[in-house]
């Protein structure tokens, strides 16, 4: 059972080959670093002094204090240089990948850390997916382990790329004499609106176009919750710590409109729902578009099969797969028996069992599937899905041909051009093509068939060209046959039945796409466990605004800081402000068409770093101005965790920017205009939504399905059930003595069966009373007490009127009606 305890593998920390975790180091030598690497357990490091990560270091990697902080057994302690054993590889070894993603981690209380980095698992992909502004550098590597972006499997060119396909021409040498030469074309299927586990939305987006070259390992699509390669979970929000009008208050969150508008937090939600034909007793049930007693109207939407077409809206209680089952045979007589073997079965022999959209749940079908049992006949539905997949199949391996035989014609006109033929190069009818002689030209070589008898007969006059044309013919054939055979087998596959269950006919199963936009009740949360809920959607014009006119997104309360110890929100916020007003300075200088030069020195201030100065100083100036403009909303800031950004770094990067170093402004109040008394602190954070969406858990009921056994309502929402009205609830309606709703909510909205029948009554009627009859929790409290052996008899007391002698007792199976005295 799970009890909330989430251990994390921390990073750089591997399983050896006896089960135990172990972790790296650097060794040292005579207080020099080297470039060893060494793996240790914690029973083998309690041996060795092992220095922090953070030690200073001079340009040759060795120690300079003579006194260094290190770890010796479960101590720290001062430690000479030259008696150091080792030395941790990175600061962040010894936090998880999730911790290592919150910046500014070293400011933060554990308690918060530790909501930090559990509520990034739960952030929502959004449809507009956006890099934090300030990370940790650990973001690129994230999203290449995730798994969720596609990863180039060799170098090559890149041949097309559209939204849900990649080709690159992989660099295959076709002169090889190997026996067997690979395949040069990989093919990426993206994956678009699939639904995860999760019920969210895996869409992946192509980042190269023709003619890119791309290296094996590099990342050529986004997945959801991705960017540019690197992890995505929020957005990078305007935000102002101050009360608002109260609904901040107790972490609730005060949100522009605009957020709404321009889809900032815009999710889509993926639901599927399936049914299955079964070959039951009664005969065979049949998914079918002809329902007994359902209007036309109801079935406008589903196509000749019965099951609903694709990219249709659909609401509560809409048919999605019509279903009809068989119902018990009656027997029928002579007259019936004709009238069947005339007209043929009766609308009433089958019941609609149909598939609907469940209560909650709209949206728009994405996708159909249909499994279908081996030997069953196909239906026109299962046909057109098999069309479209064998057009897909169809057109990868059109394309697979036609990069091999590029590849072959290019090849073999740079080696053979203007060489002269050693003999005629016919078609595969025997016809002359290009007669012996003949000098080789492209456009010669592209009227030949791309197949064997027809191409390979090729030969040319000298003897060495002949070999090596010899050669790339060959291989180029040999890797066509294998991408035939390819498609042959993938046609094959596609015409076999599918495995289902036992006395399964057909499944089929619908997808249902939601866009979910921000409202009242959703959850949100940044990096530093500071979360809350979203209390009110206010017009842009009402929310707080700057000098300039610009308006804040999200109002925080600054009441959830200090008593949280999360202090770094506050630095991630300065520092945010600071990348967004760099961005600015940026978007100036691109407006202005200033000098490349003059834009090159201003990004080489804000970078520092060598590593960085190399990367962007190799480019070309149309591609460092092409990646200038990604810099427009704001510069990529890293600080990593235990060795970030100090308080004089941001204030370095506050004066490139020309931005005070308080981080705080003046904000004006939207509703009336007038100035707040004090200046606030704004500045941009990376704020996630949450999974936890009003929508999947905002529930009502009046009546609804009852417990068998109890004749109580279900609970939960999946259920449709009501809500309980426990012990403590029941104790505040009494210490309010509120007698009758009390006694409605135990008896006549609870389990008394006889009471619920009998207020239906008085409802239809127009009578206003209520009357109660005995609870089915009492019938069940006697049966449990009868497998005791005690027999309990309930006596009913009878009016003075009647005869005295006519008490008795009254069975427990019928409805016993109670006096007002019991």
């Amino acid at each position: 059972p799970n009890i909330g305890l989430i251990a994390s593998l921390a990073t750089y920390a591997q399983v050896n080959s006896y089960g135990f975790l172990e972790t790296p180091y650097r060794k040292v030598e005579q207080a020099k670093i080297t470039d060893s690497i060494e793996y240790l357990s914690a029973t083998e490091e309690d041996r060795y002094k092992i220095a922090q990560a953070n030690a200073v270091i001079d340009e040759g990697g060795s120690l300079v204090n003579d006194f260094v902080t290190a770890r010796v057994g479960s101590e720290f302690s001062m430690v000479p240089k030259d008696q150091i054993d080792y030395i941790d590889v990175s600061p962040i070894q010894l936090v998880s990948v999730a911790a290592s993603l919150i910046p500014f981690l070293e400011h933060d209380d554990a308690n918060r850390a530790l909501m930090g980095s559990n509520m990034q698992r739960q952030g929502v992909p959004l449809v507009k997916p956006q890099a934090p502004l300030v990370g940790t550098g650990m973001e690129h590597q994230g999203a290449l382990d995730s798994g969720t972006c596609t990863i180039a499997r060799r170098t090559g060119i890149v041949d097309s790329s559209d939204a849900s396909r990649i080709v690159i021409q992989a660099d295959v040498d076709l002169s090889s004499v190997d026996s067997i030469v690979p395949n040069n074309v990989d093919i990426y299927h993206l994956i678009k609106y699939r639904r995860s586990n999760q019920n969210t939305c895996i869409n992946q987006r192509p980042l190269v176009k023709k003619g890119d070259y791309v290296k094996a390992g590099d990342i050529i699509a986004d997945g959801a919750s991705t960017e540019n390669g690197e992890l995505a979970l929020g957005q990078n929000i305007r935000i102002a710590f101050m009360p608002w009008n109260g609904y901040n208050f107790e972490d609730s969150i005060t949100v522009s409109r605009r957020l709404l508008h321009e889809d900032v937090y815009t999710s889509v939600h993926i639901d599927v729902l399936d049914t299955v034909a079964r070959d039951t007793k009664l005969g065979k049930e049949e998914i079918t578009r002809d329902i007994p007693n359902v209007s036309e109207e109801a079935l406008r939407n589903l196509d000749e099969s019965g099951i609903i077409r694709i990219g249709t809206y659909v609401r509560p209680g809409d048919i999605l797969v019509g279903k009809v089952t068989p119902k018990g045979e009656t027997q029928l007589n002579p007259e019936e028996k004709l009238l069947r073997a005339i007209f043929g079965e009766k609308a009433g022999d089958v019941r609609d069992t149909s598939l609907r959209v469940s209560q909650s749940m709209e949206g728009v079908v994405t996708d159909v599937i249909v499994f279908n049992r081996e030997g069953v006949e196909r239906d026109e539905r299962t046909r057109q899905i098999e069309k479209d997949m064998l057009r897909r199949y169809e057109k990868d391996h059109q394309d697979e041909v036609r990069i091999i035989r590029k590849n072959l014609l290019d090849r073999v006109c740079s080696i053979a051009s203007g060489q002269a033929l050693g003999a005629d190069l016919r078609n595969m009818q025997g016809d002359v093509l290009i007669p012996a002689g003949t000098e080789l030209t492209r456009e010669a070589i592209e009227k030949v068939p791309f197949m064997r008898g027809a191409i390979d007969e090729m030969q040319m006059e000298d003897a060495s060209t002949n070999n090596k044309v010899q050669t790339l013919i060959h291989n180029a054939l040999q890797q066509k046959e294998m991408m035939d055979n390819v498609f042959e087998d993938r046609c094959e596959k596609l015409s076999k039945g599918d495995d289902l269950p036992p006395g399964v006919i057909r499944m089929v199963k619908v997808y249902i796409a939601t866009k979910r936009k921000l409202s009242v009740g959703d959850k949100m949360a940044g990096r530093h466990g500071n979360k809350g809920v979203v209390s009110t959607v206010q017009p842009i014009e009402n929310m707080p605004y700057m000098e300039d006119g610009t308006s804040v997104d999200i109002v925080l309360n600054p009441l959830g800081v200090p008593s949280r110890m999360n202090i770094g929100q506050v630095l991630e916020t300065h520092l945010g402000r600071v990348a967004s007003g760099l961005g600015s300075k940026i978007e100036e200088m691109l407006e202005k068409q200033q000098p490349v030069k003059k834009l090159r020195e201003f990004i080489n201030q804000i970078y520092e770093s060598k590593v960085a100065q190399e990367h962007l100083g190799a480019m070309s100036d149309d591609d460092f101005l092409e990646f200038m403009k990604r810099y427009k909303v704001g510069v990529h800031m890293s600080t990593p965790v235990f060795d970030g950004a100090t308080e004089n770094d941001i204030h370095r990067m506050a004066d490139l920017a020309e931005l005070n170093h308080s981080g705080q402004v003046w904000l004006h109040d939207g509703l009336t205009g007038e100035r707040f008394s004090q200046k606030v602190t704004v500045g941009y954070a990376y704020i996630m939504k949450l999974h936890h969406l009003v929508d999947e858990k905002i529930h009502a009921r009046s009546i609804g399905p009852y417990s068998l056994v109890t004749q109580q309502p279900l609970g939960g929402k999946a259920q449709f059930g009501g809500q309980r009205f426990g012990e403590m609830e029941v104790w505040a309606l009494e210490a309010y003595g509120a007698a009758h709703t009390l006694q409605e909510l135990l008896t006549v909205k609870s389990d008394d069966v006889y009471g619920r029948n009998k207020v239906y009554e008085a409802i239809v009627k127009g009578r206003h009373q209520v009357e109660s009859g005995l609870p089915e929790s009492f019938k069940v409290l006697i049966s449990e007490l009868k497998s005791l052996c005690l027999n309990i008899e309930l006596l009913q007391e009878v009016d003075s009127d009647e005869e005295e002698a006519n008490t008795e007792s009254v069975s427990l199976s019928e409805k016993a009606t109670v006096s007002e005295e019991i």
